[in-house]
């Protein structure tokens, strides 16, 4: 940018997985268009968040199927883990993808990539501010946030007197802990809790609901914690760490409330995994009277659009659903709307996830709990995977198929496939859901065997007739 004052077609904030393709479309629809990223092209996703993460996760899973290979008639010797060489890898790969995202920018006609911050100073208008150029000012008819979310912080007495782990700087230990405490069981705690017990870490977690990942229905809850104790992950459920303090000898205690009475805890490492906040404090957005909720996160309607006229959110800096794909949609949606005079909401979009836990949680749509309290008429297929042919053959048939069917119309209102490639299975039953197909004809199907898909014959004919 030149000068004191620039004007584009659109600005977006924040390079993360749904500015960068709308920063793209904006360009290739003729705009000049600005986008401003802070610290690294790809957002969370790539560099702290799916990419490395299961970058990691895979290589835990080679440690764990080492571990067993005598189960599958295969004799190994001892097995080490070289810390360095796991994060080399996943640093690699990271690079890989950010390089290549950075350079498709780069090379995008009427797209303006800058490194710097931005924060706004009026209506529409913000100044942009690089660590070699200093500040100037530019606006733009159309601004979009995409600024993502970090991870936050509970108050817990002492915990920023130690040094503690978050999501991000785990993944750059070049050794194993000892003995890593997990303060949360949600995905994130829950993905890192069983990698570095794969690795050879004891692991501890704490958590302070009844149940692991409380959104889901009692069984998931149930036999997740089951497969992640018999993973040798010690779990505290109904937990509460109430301080945390640094030893003379460099460990960290955290003193716990746990249900059968306190506990002192002392580990070689502390990872903080108790949800993530917006980034939204530096971007001063009462200047552009865009309004925010108690815990800051970006108000929107079901267009995207927030309060004020110009300017529209991307991602999880609006809350809701924290994943790539959602913001990958909240892209579609705007494109849609903006570009090709569409008339797409978020309204009664389906939101699948996927957990890399192992096995994995595929999961889509309501739970059973959420069916019912809609009011629906509901019949429920469940099933274990001891019942699957293929994860028989596998060896691994741990977890459960659950699905969720409204019985007037037998169609299906959600699913959670807990088993080997559970995401994957999982999406076959988004691909039924999304095109109306009834859970008979999902019964009757010839699927290839044997193949995991063909369980979903024996699934549906678990309901009642």
């Amino acid at each position: 940018m030149a000068g004191t004052a620039q004007r584009y077609d659109a600005i977006v904030i924040g390079a993360g997985q749904g500015g960068v393709p709308l920063a793209r479309a904006l360009a290739a629809s003729g705009r000049a268009t600005l986008l401003i990223e802070e610290k690294h092209v790809g957002g969370t996703c790539i560099n702290e968040g799916c990419t490395p993460t299961k970058t990691m996760v895979a290589s835990a899973r080679v440690a764990y199927l080492a571990r067993r290979a005598a189960d599958y008639g295969v004799q190994t010797g001892p097995i080490s883990i070289d810390m360095r060489t796991v994060r080399q890898r996943k640093r690699d790969i990271v690079e890989s993808f950010r390089g290549g995202s950075e350079r498709r920018l780069r090379a995008t006609p009427n797209l303006t990539l800058v490194a710097a911050h931005a924060r706004f100073v009026g209506p529409r208008t913000v100044e942009v501010t690089a660590p070699d150029s200093g500040a100037q000012v530019a606006g733009a008819d159309w601004i979009f946030i995409n600024t993502g979310g970090r991870p936050s912080l509970p108050p817990i007495p002492g915990l920023t007197d130690v040094p503690f782990l978050d999501s991000t700087t785990i993944m750059e230990l070049d050794a194993v802990p000892q003995h890593l405490l997990v303060l949360g069981g949600g995905y994130i705690g829950l993905e890192f809790g069983q990698m570095m017990r794969r690795f050879g870490s004891r692991v501890t977690m704490v958590q302070r609901a009844p149940v692991l990942l409380p959104q889901e229905d009692p069984e998931i809850c149930g036999a997740l914690a089951q497969i992640l104790s018999e993973d040798g992950v010690e779990i505290l459920l109904g937990a509460n760490t109430t301080a945390v303090s640094a030893t003379p000898a460099g460990s960290i205690r955290a003193a716990v409330q746990a249900a059968d009475g306190a506990r002192d805890l002392e580990a070689s490492h502390v990872l903080v995994a108790a949800g993530r906040k917006p980034n939204t404090e530096g971007l001063n957005l009462a200047a552009a009277n865009v309004e925010v909720d108690a815990r800051g996160f970006v108000r929107a309607n079901e267009r995207l659009e927030t309060s004020a006229e110009g300017v529209f959110v991307v991602g999880d800096v609006k809350g809701g659903p924290a994943f790539t794909h959602i913001s990958y949609d909240d892209f579609r949606i705007l494109r849609t709307n903006l570009l090709e005079g569409g008339q797409a909401t978020t309204a009664g979009r389906v939101v699948p996830y996927t957990l890399f836990t192992d096995p994995q949680l595929g999961r889509v749509g309501m739970t059973e709990r959420e069916a019912r309290q809609r009011g629906h008429d509901v019949a429920v297929a469940t099933m274990p995977m001891t019942s699957v042919a293929r994860a028989l053959e596998m060896a691994e048939s741990r977890g459960l198929m659950k699905a969720i069917v409204d019985r007037p119309t037998g169609r299906m209102l959600g699913a959670a496939v807990l088993g080997i490639e559970g995401g994957e299975l999982m999406a076959v039953l988004e691909v039924a859901m999304m095109g109306g197909v009834t859970v008979d004809r999902l019964r009757e199907a010839t699927f290839a065997h044997p193949t995991l898909a063909e369980s979903l014959n024996n699934l549906f004919a678990t309901l009642p007739g």
